[in-house]
């Protein structure tokens, strides 16, 4: 008995709070029809209006040819040339439209049209909630804004928002380029669009694909986020952050920066980039290395700043502060670097010194020159104050070459002949076939040729006004076994790729891959909105 009154009560609720609904929903207004006419057959509990239909509904105006109007349930059915206007903010044109008066909502189908102040929307079927102010559809629509074409399978317009929301495969089409998601927001007033998921931006220029971004269609100004990368015909941009510029043809890149050229075998990386695409030049810092793949082996360069300027034959990188580089025979250090792809002439500028194999080579100039045709290294040559060392095998001594300019050649990537020209001094420790000391070779002449194997000395060549001889161990005093300037850097080596590096740049690394990693384990969520976008109407 006590359930059987308690449904009475909730059933008495609701048939009360359907009551309250009915007297505070505000009514439809027909405001004109041609003609009017009740028949209760055909149209039971409904006025059959026809000619120049119009009703109004608490800011909505609607207009059709003819209607039925069913006055008790706040509801209108109407056909032929409909169209539904709210204020100057979107008129809803179809061949078909109702409308609820009691929970404002209407709903419009055949050749439905909407339009708004800076966006058309068509498709078969359109609903559209008042209340939330909210466009919604299932069918295939077409969006035209200016520039830019939508299409989507089903769609939702927020109104108050000027918002364009896709859920569902969209496509953007521009003249210059064509983006594709799964999921979009785009702004009808400032054409921004908030790209999630994967998602793709086609043009002649290049390729860009993102899972998070932002794309300024009217500026053609991007963000992109998360698994980013930017391709164009020769090149690949990559970055955990990635800034775009489509009418400069502008990228820079920030955290994980990798920019690969497949043209020229080439990957630079850092931790910020920026890539002028119609200068053909790059600017890379923090941690930045370039890595160049010349006869089978990589050449690494490392400089606090590096710049890379000019098309495929006209290539310059240059370095700057406290350069390193390092390929598997050769390293060596500088103050900065230039190196120059139709000259094939690398110069390093400042202290420069190399190290080929177990031998360190100083100079106060020296230039790395190249073979265009073989595509190998060539020659090296060192001017003013040129000194060549390394360390006796097997003692306590070092090896030494002092001239005034120093002309090297390469074969197969390794330094095979060196001449010392000018004012050449040598001390050499000389060793049988069974390495023991026969003798300590301390001569001055106008030249000296070396021919090296293996990175070692096998046979030295001395040429006119030859003055010197052969001592033995015991008859040679210490200060008179070194040269006047030798200046032994044996720790400050670089013995493998890792080495360019300091210890800063190598935390810095580590920060920011750790950081990288952390990024990629978080749920991928939506963009926030930018304040440009959300304050766009204000600024106008």
């Amino acid at each position: 008995m006590k359930k059987f009154l308690f449904f009475i009560c909730c059933y008495l609720a609701i048939l009360s709070s359907n009551s309250v609904l009915a007297q505070t929903a505000k009514k439809i207004i027909i405001e004109n029809s041609d003609y009017f006419d009740v028949n209760q057959v055909e149209i039971p509990d409904a006025v059959l209006l026809t000619g120049n239909v119009r009703a109004n509904h608490d800011g909505i105006v609607l207009t059709c040819n003819k209607a039925y109007y069913f006055q008790k349930e706040n509801y209108i059915k109407a056909f032929g040339n409909v169209q539904m206007v709210q204020g100057d903010t979107l008129f809803l044109n179809s061949k078909y439209a109702e409308y609820n008066g009691n929970v404002k909502k209407a709903f419009a189908s055949g050749e439905a049209f909407m339009s708004s102040p800076d966006a058309t929307l068509a498709t078969d079927t359109i609903n559209f909630d008042r209340n939330t102010q909210e466009v919604y559809y299932n069918s295939q629509g077409t969006i035209n804004n200016k520039d830019n074409t939508l299409r989507s399978k089903s769609g939702r317009y927020y109104v108050a928002q000027k918002k364009f929301q896709f859920l569902t495969a969209v496509t953007i089409t521009n003249p210059t380029y064509v983006i594709k998601s799964n999921h979009l927001d785009y702004y009808s007033n400032s054409g921004h669009s908030y790209l999630f998921g994967p998602s793709t931006i086609t043009s002649k220029a290049n390729y860009i694909y993102t899972e998070k971004g932002f794309y300024d269609t009217k500026k053609n100004l991007a963000h992109f986020l998360r698994k980013s990368y930017i391709k164009y015909e020769d090149r690949l941009i990559e970055g955990d952050s990635l800034y775009y510029d489509r009418n400069r043809e502008f990228a820079s890149a920030t955290r994980n920066v990798k920019i690969t050229d497949s043209v020229n075998r080439a990957i630079v990386k850092g931790h910020y980039a920026e890539v002028y695409k119609k200068q053909d030049s790059m600017f890379v810092t923090k941690r930045a290395v370039a890595v160049n793949f010349v006869e089978n082996d990589s050449v690494y360069i490392h400089g606090k700043r590096l710049m890379v300027t000019g098309k495929e034959n006209n290539r310059i990188i240059r370095a700057y502060n406290n350069v390193r580089f390092y390929k598997t025979d050769m390293s060596g250090k500088c103050d900065s670097l230039h190196s120059s792809a139709k000259t094939a002439i690398t110069k390093l500028i400042g202290n420069p010194i190399i190290w080929n194999g177990e031998s360190q080579i100083t100079g106060d100039v020296m230039h790395l020159i190249g073979n265009n045709s073989t595509q190998k290294l060539d020659s090296l040559k060192v001017l003013n104050n040129t000194f060549l060392v390394s360390r006796d095998t097997l003692g306590t001594g070092y090896n030494q070459v002092k001239g005034q300019n120093l002309y090297g050649k390469f074969e197969e990537g390794k330094l095979h002949e060196v001449d010392i020209v000018k004012n050449a001094e040598v001390v050499y420790f000389m060793r049988n076939e069974a390495n023991e000391l026969i003798g300590i070779n301390k001569n001055v002449s106008s030249k000296i040729n070396l021919i090296l194997e293996n990175s070692a000395v096998e046979t030295i060549t001395f040429y006119k006004q030859v003055d010197g001889d052969i001592y033995p161990d015991k008859d040679l005093p210490e200060n008179a076994r070194k040269l006047r300037g030798l200046v032994w850097r044996g720790d400050e080596r670089i013995k493998s790729k890792d080495d360019i590096f300091s210890d800063e740049e190598n935390e810095l690394n580590d920060k920011m891959i750790e950081a990288g990693k952390k990024e990629d384990e978080k749920e991928n969520v939506p963009m926030k909105i930018r304040k440009e976008t959300l304050d766009y109407d204000k600024k106008k």
